[in-house]
């Protein structure tokens, strides 16, 4: 396991409900851990625990649920909801001891994702204003798996607008119109947050090409939130869309992006999901392209590592937020 205290007791996306809908049991793996993700069919109710039998190490995820247990599928060990072992089939007249348990780990239901986390959670997962906001609806865009690059690289490149006209030309941008509208970034008490920042976008979703603002959020080390306002339409709705980008950190330099959106301009949310995974997953290799690459591989946290301007704000709040938190995972 990873042993970083403020990713360890931090909530960290390991599935999608659509995920479950289909399979009931996910291998998957969390700073360094392998977890398995169930659902109780009957119940709905989802588990995430250590992906290991305590009998002889096999693996959980191969199993199978039966009557709202797990059951390994190496002795057919079996393990109730609260993962302590109810059948051991070799012995079915035994009661199983009471160290036969497997290590669970704490698990929530959020934004269509589940969230684990493995350590005792800080915070409760990151906040998304436009997700329960009356005219919008939301979807999950992802997973986008296998980046070759850590959590913090990804982050700080989502929360940079300037960016946009060079590797985005003609969606997010125009590299004759690259300039930002000035702009200030602080640390807050919930993370950081940016003044809205003025760009000019030849093809802005849902609306007209023209200048949009970005207000930029990172509540938490590996979760970042947008609102993106556009031109008002003819029929004089203003567009806003706010989205998030959280990143599951399996190992260093490999990673999960979960793209999480939510509009005023869709009434319907699968309709939503099927419109923009396109897009965002064009844009997004676009980013994994520059950001696999980039180097050194570890965010620098010493503000004298590299230049600054004042386009790079946001990404300076960034850095001087993750050394006041301690972070160690994904940054030097």
């Amino acid at each position: 396991m990873i042993e970083d205290p403020v990713l360890l007791n931090d909530w960290h996306p390991v599935a999608s409900l659509e995920q479950l809908a289909t399979t009931s049991v996910l291998r998957v793996r969390l700073l360094g851990e392998d977890l398995v993700v169930w659902r109780d069919p009957q119940t709905d109710h989802i588990q995430v625990w250590q992906d290991l039998c305590i009998h002889r190490g096999a693996k959980l995820s191969r199993g199978k649920i039966i009557n709202g247990c797990l059951q390994c599928p190496y002795h057919g060990w079996t393990y109730n909801s609260d993962g302590a072992c109810v059948r051991i089939p070799a012995h079915p007249e035994q009661t199983p001891p009471t160290k036969a348990r497997v290590k669970t780990y704490a698990a929530k239901v959020r934004y269509g994702l589940v969230w684990a986390c493995l350590g005792t959670p800080a915070n409760d997962i990151p906040p998304f204003p436009e997700w329960d906001t009356p005219g919008f609806v939301g979807a999950v865009c992802g997973p986008f798996p296998h980046i070759k690059a850590n959590g913090p690289r990804l982050i700080e490149n989502y929360l940079d607008a300037a960016h946009f006209p060079f590797v985005h030309e003609g969606m997010l941008g125009d590299p004759n119109k690259p300039e930002l509208g000035d702009f200030e970034a602080r640390i807050t008490p919930n993370g950081v947050e940016s003044d809205p920042i003025l760009v000019y976008q030849p093809d802005p979703f849902g609306g007209l090409s023209g200048k949009v603002t970005y207000t930029y959020h990172a509540f938490r080390p590996l979760t970042a939130h947008f609102t993106k306002h556009m031109p008002m339409r003819s029929d004089g709705l203003s567009p806003q869309n706010g989205m998030i980008l959280t990143i599951t950190p399996h190992d260093e330099l490999d990673s999960t992006g979960w793209f999480i959106v939510a509009t005023n301009t869709r009434k319907d949310a699968h309709g939503l999901g099927v419109e923009y995974l396109p897009r965002i997953a064009a844009i997004f290799e676009e980013d994994r392209a520059i950001v696999e690459e980039q180097r050194p591989e570890l965010l620098p946290l010493d503000l004298q590592a590299e230049l600054h301007l004042k386009s790079d704000r946001v990404a300076i709040a960034y850095r001087t937020w993750l050394r006041q938190l301690g972070l160690s995972f994904g940054v030097a």
